[in-house]
């Protein structure tokens, strides 16, 4: 081979190994979980608890807003609680059941539903394997607790 061909295929070689190192698709990049369109997805109307009470009225006064986001570790429960306040609780990941003391009904939610939470009425939590992550939303006014505790 002469110096000129192995010049030029050394010059090809190089160029060739430049042009595939400027590839700027990566693997690392996610696809966007948008599509093009403005949606709207209604994912809870209701005017019961999921255990079938009619919800009250809402409080007299000033109405105040609240939004926790509660993290359960797995095999765990909550507290014995019940909300004074309307509220809904958003499954973000994970599942939890929910346990009326009164009687022992239960649900399980798990993650992307909605529960419709009830008021005035003792209930808890309990997580399995998973546990849960919560969005919580709460209706109520600022001299009003959102949870209190049942004993």
């Amino acid at each position: 081979m002469t110096k000129k061909n192995l010049l030029t295929t050394a010059l090809f070689a190089a160029l060739a190994t430049l042009l595939l190192s400027c590839d700027n698709s990566s693997s690392d990049v996610q696809p966007s979980e948008y599509s093009d369109k403005i949606e709207s997805v209604t994912l809870l109307k209701t005017t019961k608890s999921w255990e079938g009470t009619t919800y009250p009225s809402y409080p007299s006064g000033q109405p105040e807003i609240s939004v926790l986001k509660i993290s359960v570790p797995p095999h765990k429960a909550l507290d014995w609680h019940k909300h004074p306040v309307i509220n809904a609780a958003y499954i973000e990941k994970g599942e939890i059941q929910i346990e009326k003391k009164e009687d022992g009904k239960t649900k399980w939610v798990r993650q992307g539903e909605v529960l419709p939470e009830m008021v005035n009425i003792a209930h808890r939590g309990k997580t399995g394997d998973k546990g849960a992550t919560l969005i919580v939303f709460y209706s109520g006014s600022p001299d009003l607790p959102i949870s209190e505790p049942v004993h």
